[in-house]
């Protein structure tokens, strides 16, 4: 039986894996699952993802340097609230998020570490 091959040292899995360096600070989450789509969620994901490259913070190929991984889930359980969107490791949920919400999120919270109260509905932790 052929021995598996070593696994490897986190270094080198570092030196692969760009986005384990320690540039990476948040991840926003925008749910596009069925209820959230419905209400617009693709149109909040493409906002964020717009200005958080314009503020070259957006960690991607374009730029291994942000600090905020953006990306799409599935359904987060609260499919009367979307479109929701999560911010990790803050573990906070924001509901009802429109394209002209994500200018405010990004200044206060991401940029500012202060979350959007009046968007909050859930904290983890």
């Amino acid at each position: 039986m052929k021995e598996p091959p070593p696994i490897p040292t986190p270094e080198q899995d570092a030196a692969l894996t760009p986005i384990m360096g320690p540039f990476l600070k948040r991840q926003v989450l925008v749910c596009t699952a069925k209820s959230c789509a419905a209400n617009g969620s693709e149109a909040v994901l493409e906002a964020f993802k717009a200005h958080l490259i314009e503020e070259k913070l957006l960690f991607f190929k374009g730029n291994r340097e942000g600090e905020v991984q953006c990306g799409h889930c599935g359904s987060v359980g609260f499919c009367a609230i979307g479109p929701a969107v999560l911010v990790y490791p803050d573990g906070v949920w924001y509901a009802h998020v429109t394209p002209a919400d994500v200018p405010e999120i990004i200044e206060c919270h991401l940029k500012g570490g202060v979350p959007v109260e009046r968007l909050v509905r859930k904290r983890l932790g």
